[in-house]
């Protein structure tokens, strides 16, 4: 513990409680860290779980709207050493997944830090640890797990006479559901997933959404002959290379759903998988609002070029009247706003290395949940990590106890 004297900085030697906590600290309580720590507890690790908000998955419980489901199947979906009820349907809803999550916490006695929010966290090489600064407290530890996510921020673009629209604006977190716009005209800016189910649920709340495709985007059925299409994807990456998989996705998908580009839907030029890998977008799953923009109670639009009190001007020249804007255009990490480290992060607060590689880092760092893979690469990123974890903790650790108290009353976690 000698070591520890150097930790503290100068000014704020008194002013927070410094722990010292004998395993990893992870930081995020939403399915990706939940995994983890649910993992080190079946290796016998001790871990501490920081939260910024006062309850776990926060995005799933606090910035999604009523009628959202998994998008995948629950095989697909269900986090490690737990599977889901069996009376859960094969999609289940938002209510039934953060059920499950509060489960898997209780019976893996995971209990996170609320109202932990990190300020910084950086590793001190004259000690060897890593220092996890929140308001109230100094955690100092051998491993740290970053637990945050892809989606811990919200994207708001940067459009002309944004602040000059008469309307309600809002972003798709704070969307809940399309009762209040009945009867109104709604602007969904973004066509990924969210954009097209919010843009179904107003319809069906009799409201009039017009959604903004600016670029391409694939669209897939959610099941092809009553499979899933992800599932089917999968058990033909088995087989097949993943550009023979991408055009057999696509015939099955202009099958199922004809051509989509004459309703304004652009696809991209590289197969959804190939553009899932590199561009780092998701396909979306339809799952009937297809069948809404063929009939136009959805119009499709093109690229906003400027916002006014009521109206919208677009790309084209077009001008609409507008009620409301709905912002679905996504989130983004926030990694780079805590961690000080650049060798491991990119400036987009994603690993540098890609999939199956971004899981570890260098002194004790590891990423889970940022695989681009939905919850499944995020199980598979857990198990790794606590296998490792697990074999340096039980070797090593174990051995060294640190049960001096330090000069900073450094409380012992465990």
């Amino acid at each position: 513990m000698e070591s520890l004297f150097r930790l503290a900085d100068h000014e704020d030697f008194f002013s927070r409680r410094c722990i010292w906590v004998n395993g990893p600290v992870i930081v995020g309580a939403g399915p990706s860290g939940l995994a983890t720590a649910a993992c080190l507890r079946e290796q016998g690790v001790p871990f501490v779980v920081l939260e910024r908000a006062e309850c776990i998955a926060s995005l799933w419980q606090k910035r999604t709207y009523d009628r959202l489901k998994l998008h995948l199947p629950k095989q697909f979906c269900q986090l490690p050493k737990l599977p889901f009820p069996e009376d859960f349907p094969e999609y289940p809803t938002k209510k039934q997944f953060i059920d499950y999550l509060e489960s898997y916490a209780k019976r893996f006695e995971i209990n996170p830090r609320f109202n932990e929010c990190v300020q910084s966290a950086r590793y001190d090489e004259t000690s060897g640890l890593w220092r996890v600064k929140t308001a109230e407290a100094e955690y100092i530890c051998r491993w740290l797990v970053v637990a945050t996510g892809e989606n811990a921020e919200c994207v708001t673009p940067d459009i002309e006479g944004l602040a000059e629209f008469s309307g309600e604006v809002i972003h798709v977190c704070d969307y809940k559901s399309g009762e209040k716009f009945k009867g109104k005209k709604v602007l969904v800016v973004g066509c990924g997933n969210s954009g097209m189910e919010v843009s179904l649920d107003l319809c069906n709340h009799n409201a009039s959404p017009s959604i903004v495709c600016r670029s391409s985007v694939h669209v897939l059925p959610r099941e092809i002959l009553g499979k899933s299409t992800f599932e089917l994807a999968v058990l033909l990456m088995k087989w097949l290379p993943l550009w023979l998989v991408d055009k057999l996705l696509l015939i099955f998908a202009w099958l199922v759903l004809g051509n989509i580009e004459k309703y304004g839907l652009k696809r991209p030029a590289t197969g959804p998988l190939e553009y899932k890998n590199t561009m780092g977008k998701t396909p979306v799953l339809d799952i009937g609002a297809l069948e809404k923009i063929r009939s136009g109670d959805i119009k499709v639009v093109p690229g906003i070029k400027r916002l006014s009190r009521g109206q919208v001007e677009l790309g084209n020249g077009e001008k609409l009247d507008v009620d409301s804007v709905v912002l679905a255009t996504g989130y983004r990490s926030n990694v780079p706003s805590w961690l000080q480290e650049g060798e491991f992060f990119s400036k987009n607060g994603f690993p540098k290395a890609p999939f199956p590689h971004g899981w570890k880092g260098n002194a004790g760092l590891y990423a889970v949940g940022f695989t681009r893979r939905g919850l499944s690469g995020a199980s598979s990123d857990a198990m790794r990590i606590a296998q490792d974890i697990g074999q340096a903790w039980k070797e090593d650790t174990k051995q060294k106890k640190q049960t001096t108290a330090c000069h900073r009353r450094c409380i012992s976690q465990f």
